[in-house]
């Protein structure tokens, strides 16, 4: 089919936020040029004094109006940025020095400066794919997760001009807080660069020839529903069940976005949306794709900070009850006081909390969706929300959760599409099992 909407095109060139601060240090990695100056190769930094952009370099210092725009004069000139922050908030976070290809943009968005990567579409999915798993998985993975990595690329795109035209609620009410964390702090870019959206760091990552190679040999491919271009999610381990996408996010009902059971022969899991179910789902190891302890599989799919995560298809935190109190309230600032109960209110189709009530000594609170779940009770994230909770005694010296799955489950499931590629399945069937009825198209 030919696309009409030029955000959808293969040609395109996302707007990638990469980092933002009081100052950004970059170095540029060959000859760059604005629309009346040239910038030769060499180390800068930009700082903001009031509305004005200060550039050094070399002890010179330029006032300029921001944004500054830099682009390459030809292909083989890069810039590294210093100091940029992967994993944020999630317990593997740190910072890198990443190369990028393609034009740097500094804006300044009213608080900080920003670092914007304008890349083509598809450079930018050679990089993805290789800082999403590693560039030496199976052929047909990875050219599984370049379809979806596209298709959710150009889905954020679209998405991020209706946000800004029209930005969705963040609903509230009388002792319950509900939010969903998607795009609402993208204003200046079109997706960032971090697992919040996609993993994208730079060059770094992107030197396997078979990633260009599955790059390449689906270009422009996408999957389509009725026509329209799928929101083509995915997650690190959906721990035997998947999501939907509107008990996730939006309350936007995608029939491509369904619970999928990640097995071979098609047997159902049961109704995990009701308690008795899910709990004795989540304390049971059954038969997925993603059940697996294959070095060999893991160590193809999973980045060297990824494997940092031995347990992820069934995992278990403890908490004491002073530990857990300090956290809701440092994460929350509900006022709750002291922790007495965590208690289930709603599940998703895949056991994944979206309603919990949180009980405290001078309060009660119901929070969602699984994101603000997962954030209120870890220092950085829950691996999922599919838990169940025990406590020991009441009032409750300690609290231990017991959880299925890594991340929100919801589309693709990393680690069953790596074991089915590794089964010999085609990347034309991973994509079927984890999007039912969307069909596989090229945009030209």
């Amino acid at each position: 089919m030919r696309a009409t909407n030029p955000t959808r095109h293969p040609d395109s060139q996302p707007r990638v936020g990469i980092l933002s601060g009081q100052e950004i240090r970059f170095r540029l990695n060959g000859l760059f040029r604005d629309a009346i100056t040239a910038y030769p190769p060499g180390e800068y930094i930009a700082r903001r004094q009031g509305q004005t952009l200060l550039l050094s370099r070399d002890g010179t210092t330029t006032p300029l109006s921001p944004p500054l725009s830099l682009a390459p004069v030809d292909a083989a000139s890069t810039f590294d940025l210093a100091g940029v922050t992967i994993g944020i908030d999630f317990h593997w976070e740190r910072e890198e020095e990443q190369r990028f290809r393609g034009a740097l943009e500094i804006l300044d968005d009213g608080a900080r400066l920003v670092a914007v990567n304008i890349v083509p579409l598809e450079d930018y999915l050679t990089s993805v794919i290789s800082s999403e798993m590693r560039s030496t998985s199976s052929i047909e993975l990875l050219k599984a997760h370049a379809v979806i990595s596209r298709g959710w690329l150009l889905a954020q795109m679209e998405h991020a001009r209706q946000h800004r035209e029209n930005p969705p609620p963040v609903p509230r009410g009388g002792g319950e807080y509900t939010r969903w964390f998607d795009r609402e702090d993208h204003h200046h870019f079109d997706v960032c660069a971090d697992d919040h959206c996609q993993r994208y760091q730079g060059t770094a990552r992107a030197t396997s020839p078979m990633v260009a190679r599955a790059v390449r040999e689906t270009r422009g491919e996408v999957l389509l529903y009725n026509g329209e271009l799928c929101d083509t999610r995915f997650s690190k381990c959906c721990g035997g069940a998947t999501e939907r996408f509107d008990l996730t996010w939006e309350p936007r009902f995608h029939p491509y976005l369904i619970k999928v059971d990640d097995n071979d022969d098609g047997a159902p899991s049961p109704d995990l949306t009701t308690e008795a179910n899910a709990r004795a789902w989540i304390l049971s190891s059954p038969p997925a794709s993603c059940n697996t302890r294959d070095r060999r599989v893991l160590a193809n799919v999973l980045n060297d900070y990824d494997r940092e995560t031995p347990d992820f298809f069934r995992w278990q935190v403890t908490y004491a009850a002073d530990e857990l109190t300090d956290l809701v309230e440092r994460r929350l600032g509900a006022g709750l006081g002291d922790i007495l109960a965590l208690e289930p209110v709603a599940r998703g189709v895949s056991g994944r909390l979206t309603r919990l009530a949180i009980t405290g000594t001078r309060g009660r609170l119901v929070i969602g969706k699984e994101l603000l779940i997962r954030r209120a009770l870890s220092p950085t994230h829950l691996y999922s929300s599919a838990f169940i909770v025990d406590v020991d005694r009441h009032p409750p010296t300690r609290f231990t959760l017991r959880g299925a799955g890594w991340g929100h489950g919801v589309g693709l499931c990393q680690v069953g599409a790596a074991v089915m590629s590794e089964r010999g399945y085609n990347y034309r069937q991973i994509l079927a099992r984890y999007f039912p009825g969307a069909l596989l198209e090229t945009f030209i």
